[in-house]
């Protein structure tokens, strides 16, 4: 760091005393040398502001919205592992104080150490009540003492795994009688419109906003952050009857989708061994090269993390569906068959391991009238080609002797951990896969498995696994630890109708080495 820049750092405020001005949310993404910022306002901007990394030229921003409320800044040509003093302006004055944010290391480098702050689930509008009549999600402001409980811990980064938005338009399940309220509370969406410059853009900003900007509001501003979507975040449950499949996603809800994205949360920044054509790449902006569905979080030779949109691109297709196409599983293949960094994990926005019998799952398990898991009967709309997709994945990561396996997910609001040492007849004994499910942060009382369906997440059928946490019904999050010698994973967990302020003390109720 330069002089001035270590000067300028050790004077900015405290984190209580920094003033956001006009912001209402910032939230970045790193790489080695470039940087994502997304960042929104209290009132729009009538000309575009500008963003700088230390001494360096600054950047315009680019608007997301038609008022000028949301602002993106791409900054490339950065230093590995040096931290900026980050600088946001408008006509040559600050919008609010300068905050540090530091890159990651070169793909060449060694880095000692990585820690995450992991989770799922944190969605959730306040206004929303359950069919009793109690709030469906956790207070925003019980939400933000996770965020903060996490950044105790100061984690290099920030790994948000699905369902940042609940929202959904037509799905029994998501809606659950909510449609009226949502209406109410934001207005109603008009399918056959686009989003932006129409009366959807409102929508989904009053539906939105509550849901994300108040909830990070500036508080990971010096924190990047990778968002992977899931069903939810698609505006639906994922469900399947003879009267609605709601995935893959329709026109509206892929506009919602990608919407939500260019307004509050950074896309994937390119990765070289990332192929830039996988779908979701923006294939008519071929200068950003960025992704919105499948991510690398890559941190020199050390680490590697490959995050994968398991909805956007589903397939109904029988035998030969998958849930990611044909050429990301390549690539995730790929990936996991190289050895140039010490570990490497997959984190796909749904579980390996577990089911709850729903219908978007890699299992065919379905539950009987007693509320337990069988493959008895037919799961109307399941595809094998999901569970044969699935077992390959798994083989690759057991095949790679010079690593232990790891994958972690999100989707089935829970703790979990467990060892896969088959699927089907394929034995993985050898070298098992770790699976460990990361911990919701915002479920309320009616949003658990065991409320919604009346039942715990369960071992899927076929799955022969060593359960190293039995699966628990908490809020909470998971913070994972990276070095040469290992990973140690620790879970935190918080049990409803305990004071929130516990929360700020929460230790961890298990870890794991692996």
């Amino acid at each position: 760091m330069q002089r001035r820049e270590f000067l300028l750092s050790a004077m900015m405020a405290p984190l209580a005393d920094w003033k956001t001005g006009a912001v209402r949310h910032i939230l970045p993404t790193v790489s080695s040398r470039r940087m994502i910022v997304k960042v929104s306002f209290t009132e729009p901007l009538s000309t575009p502001p500008s963003l700088a990394a230390g001494n360096g030229r600054p950047i315009a921003g680019n608007k997301g919205d038609s008022k000028g409320l949301f602002w993106s800044f791409d900054l490339d040509g950065l230093e590995p592992s040096r931290q900026y003093t980050m600088h946001l302006n408008m006509g040559g004055k600050p919008l609010c104080d300068p905050w540090p944010l530091r890159m990651f290391p070169s793909i060449d480098e060694r880095p000692k150490r990585l820690r995450l702050a992991i989770y799922t689930c944190a969605g959730g509008h306040e206004g929303v009540l359950d069919t009793q009549g109690r709030p469906a999600f956790l207070p925003v402001s019980t939400r933000r003492r996770f965020l903060e409980r996490m950044l105790a811990f100061t984690p290099d980064a920030v790994i948000a795994i699905g369902d940042h938005v609940y929202w959904d338009q037509r799905s029994v399940v998501g809606r659950a009688g909510h449609d009226a309220q949502q209406v109410k509370l934001a207005g109603d969406f008009r399918r056959d419109l686009p989003i932006f410059s129409t009366p959807n853009e409102e929508v989904l900003q009053r539906a939105v906003s509550p849901q994300i900007s108040a909830l990070y509001g500036t508080l990971l501003r010096s924190t990047p952050v990778f968002f992977v979507q899931d069903d939810h975040d698609y505006f639906d449950n994922d469900e399947a009857s003879d009267k609605l499949v709601t995935l893959p996603p329709d026109a509206f809800m892929l506009r919602a989708a990608r919407a939500t994205r260019r307004l509050y949360y950074p896309e994937f920044l390119p990765d070289p061994n990332r192929p830039d054509g996988l779908a979701g790449s923006f294939d008519f902006e071929p200068a950003t090269r960025w992704s919105e569905c499948y991510g690398t979080l890559r941190y020199g030779k050390l680490a590697e993390l490959m995050i994968y949109d398991c909805r956007r691109h589903l397939a109904l297709a029988g035998p030969s569906a998958g849930f990611v196409p044909q050429t990301t599983e390549d690539w995730l293949v790929a990936r996991t068959r190289a050895n140039d960094t010490r570990h490497l994990v997959h984190i796909p926005s749904i579980p390996f391991g577990w089911s709850a019998g729903k219908w978007g799952e890699w299992y065919a398990d379905i539950l009987d009238a007693q509320g337990r898991l069988t493959a008895g009967k037919v799961k109307p709309y399941w595809q094998p080609g999901w569970r044969m997709q699935h077992d390959r994945i798994l083989q690759a990561l057991s095949a790679n002797r010079q690593r232990t396996p790891l994958l972690i997910s999100g989707d089935l609001h829970s703790h979990a951990l467990g060892r896969i040492r088959a699927t089907g007849d394929i034995a993985l004994r050898d070298n098992p896969v770790n699976a460990m499910i990361a911990g919701p942060i915002s479920t309320g009382p009616t949003g658990w498995p065991s409320a919604a369906r009346n039942t715990l997440a369960q071992t899927a059928i076929g799955i022969d696994m060593e359960t190293r946490i039995p699966v628990v019904e908490h809020n909470g999050f998971t913070i994972a630890d990276f070095s040469e010698e290992g990973i140690e994973l620790r879970f935190f967990g918080w049990k409803q109708g305990s004071s929130p302020e516990a929360i700020g003390n929460l230790e961890a109720f298990h870890t794991e080495r692996l």
